[in-house]
């Protein structure tokens, strides 16, 4: 999960810096090309029979069209917004993730995640201080991003426990490949020389993090993994800094400090009393 964030951290960075001159469609379209081009690989090698059927064929649909969702609003986030303002506010995202397990999935959470998940709402109150005039409707766009993003891994999640990742990856890039290859073509620019790197760096960078976040929340539960998406916050800082000077102010921090600190208590405690109710099974 620590390595998804930082794929996803640094695919973001990457497709920040092309959003000020292509379309979202068009920057899509090259990413799952190349992500479709993975996919095929990891196919063959397990057998197209095996890979293509699924178990959940309409999950599959909806999680890639949510999928989709989720990556066109969270770079409309960051055309509008710094990296770390936008991955501060989808620091919340973990919570809303238990939420959703919990009510999707049916994992058992107990009371302490429960005031976690309030706590993650009043970090990013803070964080976008509303009237305060400082985001603004971005903000919104940002946690409409974050709440997708929370979607998509319990529906990974859900996906994940029939079908194998070849399977997933394959049917996310031939799905996500024919919707953007009808809207892409009404916004196409030309791509200079220098920017067809750029463009393969994101879809490899995305292909490498999709595959890895698959297999986490394939071998473990999304309530169990989300205080490791925390991590990504602390990616999204650096790459912002370090590429565009971008650096979240005292209240972002504060504001992210509520968040995580509420997610890791909770995540903490409810460890322990899941220990103690198995020792106590055992004897």
């Amino acid at each position: 999960m620590v390595l998804a964030m930082c794929l996803m951290a640094t695919m973001d960075a990457t497709a920040k810096w092309l959003v000020e001159d292509y379309s979202i469609a068009q920057i899509l379209l090259i990413r799952f090309v190349v992500f479709l081009g993975v996919a095929v690989v990891l196919a063959w090698r397990r057998g197209w029979l095996a890979t293509v059927r699924s178990r959940q064929p309409g999950l599959q649909v909806l999680r890639t069209l949510v999928m989709l969702a989720e990556i066109v609003v969270f770079l409309w986030a960051f055309s509008l917004l710094p990296l770390a303002d936008v991955h501060a506010i989808a620091a919340v995202s973990p919570l809303i993730a238990v939420a959703l397990a919990t009510l999707l999935l049916g994992e058992r959470v107990g009371w302490r995640r429960w005031l976690a998940v309030a706590a993650g709402c009043a970090g990013v109150l803070v964080i976008m201080r509303p009237g305060s005039g400082v985001m603004g409707s971005a903000a919104l766009i940002a946690l409409l991003a974050a709440f997708l993003w929370a979607l998509l891994q319990v529906l990974i999640r859900r996906v994940g426990l029939d079908d194998s990742i070849e399977t997933t990856a394959l049917w996310s890039a031939v799905i996500a490949v024919l919707v953007l290859a009808f809207l892409a073509p009404f916004d196409w620019r030309p791509v200079a020389t220098g920017d067809w790197l750029l463009f393969v760096l994101v879809g490899c960078l995305g292909a490498a993090a999709h595959l890895v976040l698959f297999r986490a929340l394939q071998i473990a539960p999304a309530s169990m993994l989300q205080p490791f998406a925390y991590t990504l916050v602390v990616w999204a800082a650096l790459m912002g800094y370090a590429l565009f000077g971008d650096f979240p102010d005292m209240w972002t921090f504060v504001g992210i400090a509520i968040v995580i600190a509420g997610g890791l208590y909770a995540f903490r405690r409810e460890r322990a009393s899941l220990s103690a109710h198995w020792q106590e099974q055992r004897r």
